[in-house]
């Protein structure tokens, strides 16, 4: 950060830690045989797009990134944006290995095109709780945490997310700040 950075109140945005994602394979096996929750085949990489003139330019190239994370992982990927202007990459793959291999893949392209800055959130979706369960990773911390939506409006089970930490935070990165769990409430995945 220069000076006039700080005198302007800019900041730099700060970069992506792609390296600790990979984690949550190997806490599938206590995912699925000590807490019951199944990988659903659903992930997503969300990242804030470009200023409107820059992500026109990057709009062609995103497309074809897209189109060979596709056919190089063999996974499905689509594209939405959400109502708060947040781009979501989707990922499905009914092997959970092959989809977070996609998830990460998709997180590369996008940083090797300049995205990177960018790169925000990796979902993975669980099911066999009362809700479903997901792990998000955040990219700037490189740490995940447990989201359980309880599906009464805006609400979500912090017990439960409490509890999902206690048991998985000798295999995965926990986030330790607990006011940077954000929820994703209405997830397209």
């Amino acid at each position: 950060m220069g000076l006039t950075d700080v005198l302007f109140g800019r900041k730099k945005l700060a970069k992506a830690q792609q390296e600790k994602l990979f984690a949550i394979s190997t806490a599938r096996i206590t995912l699925e045989t000590e807490l019951g929750l199944k990988p659903t085949g659903d992930a997503a990489v969300v990242f804030k797009p470009l200023s409107a003139a820059e992500f026109v330019r990057a709009e062609n190239e995103l497309q074809e990134l897209l189109d060979s994370v596709a056919q190089e992982s063999h996974s499905k990927v689509e594209r939405r944006g959400d109502e708060f202007g947040f781009e979501w990459l989707i990922v499905r793959d009914n092997d959970f290995e092959e989809l977070v291999a996609g998830v990460h893949l998709v997180a590369s392209e996008l940083a090797a095109n300049g995205f990177g800055e960018q790169l925000l959130a990796a979902p993975f979706k669980f099911s066999g709780g009362k809700s479903p369960v997901y792990f998000i990773y955040g990219f700037k911390r490189g740490a995940y945490w447990p989201f359980v939506p309880t599906g009464e409006g805006k609400e979500r089970d912090n017990s439960e997310e409490l509890e999902l930490k206690a048991k998985l935070e000798k295999e995965l990165p926990i986030e330790q700040d607990l006011t940077r769990w954000l929820a994703l409430f209405d997830a397209p995945i």
